[in-house]
Protein backbone atom coordinates (compact mmCIF):
# COMPACT_ATOMS: atom_id res chain seq x y z
CA UNK A 1 0.00 0.00 0.00
CA UNK A 2 0.79 3.64 -0.36
CA UNK A 3 -0.24 6.38 1.43
CA UNK A 4 -0.52 9.86 -0.04
CA UNK A 5 -0.48 12.80 1.92
CA UNK A 6 -3.14 14.51 -0.31
CA UNK A 7 -5.54 17.90 -0.27
CA UNK A 8 -3.89 19.02 -3.60
CA UNK A 9 -4.88 18.69 -7.19
CA UNK A 10 -1.30 16.99 -7.70
CA UNK A 11 -2.35 14.12 -4.54
CA UNK A 12 -5.55 13.36 -6.88
CA UNK A 13 -3.36 12.87 -9.74
CA UNK A 14 -1.13 11.00 -8.19
CA UNK A 15 -3.28 8.81 -6.75
CA UNK A 16 -5.87 8.38 -10.06
CA UNK A 17 -2.30 7.38 -11.58
CA UNK A 18 -1.41 4.91 -9.49
CA UNK A 19 -4.81 2.99 -9.29
CA UNK A 20 -4.40 2.90 -13.12
CA UNK A 21 -1.06 1.48 -12.33
CA UNK A 22 -2.59 -1.10 -10.62
CA UNK A 23 -1.21 0.03 -7.11
CA UNK A 24 -3.40 0.19 -4.02
CA UNK A 25 -3.43 4.00 -2.75
CA UNK A 26 -5.07 5.30 0.50
CA UNK A 27 -4.90 8.84 0.25
CA UNK A 28 -4.98 10.86 3.24
CA UNK A 29 -7.29 13.96 3.80
CA UNK A 30 -7.00 16.55 6.92
CA UNK A 31 -10.72 17.13 6.74
CA UNK A 32 -10.56 20.94 6.93
CA UNK A 33 -12.78 21.50 4.19
CA UNK A 34 -16.56 21.11 4.30
CA UNK A 35 -16.80 19.04 0.74
CA UNK A 36 -13.32 18.03 -0.40
CA UNK A 37 -12.92 17.07 -4.11
CA UNK A 38 -11.85 13.77 -3.17
CA UNK A 39 -9.50 11.37 -4.96
CA UNK A 40 -10.15 7.62 -6.78
CA UNK A 41 -9.17 4.86 -4.50
CA UNK A 42 -9.27 4.66 -0.83
CA UNK A 43 -9.71 7.74 1.53
CA UNK A 44 -9.39 8.67 4.71
CA UNK A 45 -10.36 11.72 6.40
CA UNK A 46 -9.21 12.72 9.47
CA UNK A 47 -5.97 13.51 11.65
CA UNK A 48 -3.24 10.41 12.78
CA UNK A 49 -2.91 11.70 16.20
CA UNK A 50 0.86 13.38 15.49
CA UNK A 51 3.83 11.46 14.45
CA UNK A 52 3.54 8.74 17.09
CA UNK A 53 -0.23 7.84 15.67
CA UNK A 54 1.17 8.28 12.00
CA UNK A 55 3.84 5.75 12.43
CA UNK A 56 1.90 3.45 14.22
CA UNK A 57 -0.91 3.74 11.12
CA UNK A 58 2.14 2.44 8.63
CA UNK A 59 2.99 -0.58 10.71
CA UNK A 60 -0.24 -1.77 11.06
CA UNK A 61 -1.35 -1.36 7.57
CA UNK A 62 1.73 -2.47 5.86
CA UNK A 63 2.34 0.84 4.22
CA UNK A 64 5.68 0.79 1.75
CA UNK A 65 6.04 4.39 1.01
CA UNK A 66 4.83 7.56 1.74
CA UNK A 67 4.14 10.45 -0.86
CA UNK A 68 3.56 13.82 0.86
CA UNK A 69 1.53 15.94 -1.52
CA UNK A 70 -0.42 18.19 0.95
CA UNK A 71 -0.61 22.20 0.27
CA UNK A 72 2.70 23.65 0.57
CA UNK A 73 1.84 25.62 4.08
CA UNK A 74 0.68 22.20 5.40
CA UNK A 75 4.03 22.38 7.62
CA UNK A 76 2.90 20.33 10.60
CA UNK A 77 1.77 17.34 8.83
CA UNK A 78 4.79 17.55 6.88
CA UNK A 79 6.95 17.16 10.39
CA UNK A 80 5.09 14.26 11.00
CA UNK A 81 5.37 12.36 7.99
CA UNK A 82 9.74 12.73 8.40
CA UNK A 83 9.28 11.68 11.52
CA UNK A 84 7.06 8.79 11.64
CA UNK A 85 8.97 7.86 7.98
CA UNK A 86 12.07 7.95 9.95
CA UNK A 87 10.76 6.41 13.20
CA UNK A 88 9.57 3.04 11.18
CA UNK A 89 12.31 2.86 8.12
CA UNK A 90 9.39 4.16 5.35
CA UNK A 91 10.41 5.27 2.34
CA UNK A 92 9.18 9.08 1.90
CA UNK A 93 9.12 11.79 -0.56
CA UNK A 94 7.63 15.04 -0.84
CA UNK A 95 5.55 15.89 -3.56
CA UNK A 96 5.90 20.18 -4.07
CA UNK A 97 4.97 22.13 -6.94
CA UNK A 98 7.48 24.94 -7.73
CA UNK A 99 6.42 28.42 -5.99
CA UNK A 100 5.67 31.59 -8.32
CA UNK A 101 8.03 33.43 -10.07
CA UNK A 102 7.67 37.10 -10.72
CA UNK A 103 8.02 38.60 -14.07
CA UNK A 104 9.04 42.07 -15.23
CA UNK A 105 5.86 43.47 -15.00
CA UNK A 106 5.17 41.87 -11.21
CA UNK A 107 5.29 44.13 -7.90
CA UNK A 108 6.12 41.73 -5.57
CA UNK A 109 6.66 42.03 -2.10
CA UNK A 110 7.43 38.86 -0.13
CA UNK A 111 6.33 38.47 3.89
CA UNK A 112 8.18 35.84 6.10
CA UNK A 113 4.67 34.89 7.60
CA UNK A 114 1.23 36.19 8.07
CA UNK A 115 2.08 38.12 10.79
CA UNK A 116 4.98 39.84 9.11
CA UNK A 117 2.70 40.62 5.96
CA UNK A 118 -0.21 42.42 8.57
CA UNK A 119 2.88 44.50 9.95
CA UNK A 120 3.69 45.43 5.66
CA UNK A 121 0.03 46.14 5.05
CA UNK A 122 -0.79 50.18 5.73
CA UNK A 123 2.33 50.87 3.74
CA UNK A 124 1.02 49.29 0.43
CA UNK A 125 -2.75 50.42 0.53
CA UNK A 126 -6.02 50.60 2.77
CA UNK A 127 -8.27 48.13 0.58
CA UNK A 128 -7.05 44.32 0.64
CA UNK A 129 -7.91 41.44 -1.27
CA UNK A 130 -6.93 38.76 1.02
CA UNK A 131 -6.77 35.32 -0.30
CA UNK A 132 -4.52 33.64 2.10
CA UNK A 133 -6.51 31.02 3.85
CA UNK A 134 -9.38 31.03 6.14
CA UNK A 135 -7.43 29.70 9.24
CA UNK A 136 -4.50 32.63 8.80
CA UNK A 137 -7.50 35.38 9.27
CA UNK A 138 -6.64 36.37 12.81
CA UNK A 139 -3.34 37.64 11.67
CA UNK A 140 -5.12 40.89 9.69
CA UNK A 141 -8.19 41.15 12.87
CA UNK A 142 -6.66 44.27 14.18
CA UNK A 143 -6.03 45.84 11.28
CA UNK A 144 -9.16 48.14 11.68
CA UNK A 145 -8.33 51.20 9.31
CA UNK A 146 -8.13 48.55 6.17
CA UNK A 147 -10.60 47.39 4.48
CA UNK A 148 -10.25 43.51 2.98
CA UNK A 149 -12.51 41.55 0.77
CA UNK A 150 -11.89 38.07 1.67
CA UNK A 151 -12.14 35.08 -0.28
CA UNK A 152 -12.04 31.29 0.88
CA UNK A 153 -13.57 27.92 0.39
CA UNK A 154 -15.32 27.40 3.44
CA UNK A 155 -16.86 30.01 5.95
CA UNK A 156 -14.36 31.54 8.50
CA UNK A 157 -14.27 31.90 12.21
CA UNK A 158 -13.80 34.57 13.91
CA UNK A 159 -12.15 36.85 14.89
CA UNK A 160 -12.07 38.82 11.42
CA UNK A 161 -10.78 42.26 10.38
CA UNK A 162 -13.64 44.72 11.25
CA UNK A 163 -14.35 46.10 7.72
CA UNK A 164 -14.49 43.19 5.49
CA UNK A 165 -16.48 41.50 2.73
CA UNK A 166 -16.80 37.64 2.65
CA UNK A 167 -16.41 35.67 -0.82
CA UNK A 168 -16.89 31.90 -0.91
CA UNK A 169 -15.54 30.13 -3.82
CA UNK A 170 -13.52 27.72 -5.12
CA UNK A 171 -10.83 27.72 -7.75
CA UNK A 172 -9.41 27.51 -10.60
CA UNK A 173 -10.34 30.91 -11.56
CA UNK A 174 -10.50 33.31 -14.48
CA UNK A 175 -8.37 36.39 -14.83
CA UNK A 176 -11.18 38.37 -16.06
CA UNK A 177 -12.93 37.75 -12.86
CA UNK A 178 -10.19 38.03 -10.97
CA UNK A 179 -9.50 41.37 -12.53
CA UNK A 180 -12.99 42.82 -11.38
CA UNK A 181 -12.43 42.11 -8.02
CA UNK A 182 -9.00 43.59 -8.14
CA UNK A 183 -10.24 46.71 -9.63
CA UNK A 184 -11.80 47.27 -6.47
CA UNK A 185 -8.68 46.96 -4.20
CA UNK A 186 -5.08 48.88 -3.89
CA UNK A 187 -3.12 45.22 -3.23
CA UNK A 188 -3.18 41.28 -3.59
CA UNK A 189 -2.31 39.61 -0.20
CA UNK A 190 -1.47 35.69 -0.95
CA UNK A 191 0.55 32.49 -0.05
CA UNK A 192 3.19 31.57 -2.43
CA UNK A 193 1.42 28.28 -3.27
CA UNK A 194 2.39 27.88 -6.79
CA UNK A 195 0.40 25.53 -9.35
CA UNK A 196 -1.56 27.43 -12.00
CA UNK A 197 -5.09 26.61 -10.16
CA UNK A 198 -4.72 29.88 -7.94
CA UNK A 199 -2.40 32.02 -10.68
CA UNK A 200 -5.28 34.15 -12.25
CA UNK A 201 -4.94 36.59 -9.23
CA UNK A 202 -1.17 37.45 -10.39
CA UNK A 203 -2.09 38.01 -13.84
CA UNK A 204 -4.76 40.06 -13.48
CA UNK A 205 -2.45 42.29 -10.78
CA UNK A 206 0.36 42.23 -13.29
CA UNK A 207 -2.27 43.77 -15.94
CA UNK A 208 -3.38 46.60 -13.36
CA UNK A 209 -0.02 46.98 -11.89
CA UNK A 210 -1.74 46.01 -8.40
CA UNK A 211 1.25 45.49 -5.70
CA UNK A 212 1.22 41.53 -4.71
CA UNK A 213 2.42 40.78 -1.27
CA UNK A 214 3.25 36.88 -1.29
CA UNK A 215 3.79 35.07 2.07
CA UNK A 216 7.34 33.08 1.66
CA UNK A 217 6.72 29.25 2.32
CA UNK A 218 7.14 27.65 5.47
CA UNK A 219 10.39 25.53 6.23
CA UNK A 220 10.40 21.79 5.25
CA UNK A 221 12.13 18.44 6.48
CA UNK A 222 14.68 17.96 4.13
CA UNK A 223 13.50 14.83 2.14
CA UNK A 224 13.68 13.60 -1.46
CA UNK A 225 11.45 15.44 -3.47
CA UNK A 226 9.84 15.44 -6.69
CA UNK A 227 8.17 18.99 -8.72
CA UNK A 228 6.04 16.84 -10.98
CA UNK A 229 3.07 14.22 -10.16
CA UNK A 230 5.14 11.74 -13.37
CA UNK A 231 8.49 12.21 -11.13
CA UNK A 232 6.23 10.91 -7.94
CA UNK A 233 4.64 8.13 -10.13
CA UNK A 234 8.15 6.74 -10.80
CA UNK A 235 9.21 6.85 -7.54
CA UNK A 236 6.74 4.40 -6.62
CA UNK A 237 6.95 2.14 -9.15
CA UNK A 238 10.86 2.11 -8.08
CA UNK A 239 9.97 0.94 -4.32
Amino acid sequence: MILVLGGTGEARSLAEALVRSDIRVVSSLAGRVARPRLPVGEVRVGGFGGPEGLAAWLRENDVKAVVDATHPFAERIGANAAKAAAHTGTPLLRLARPGWEPGEDDIWHWADDLEDAAKMLPELGERVFLTSGRQGLPAFAHLDDLWFLIRCVDPPEPPLPRHHELILARGPYEVAAERELLDRVDVLVTKDSGGAQTSAKLTAARELRKPVLLVRRPPRPETETAGTVAEAVEWVLNR
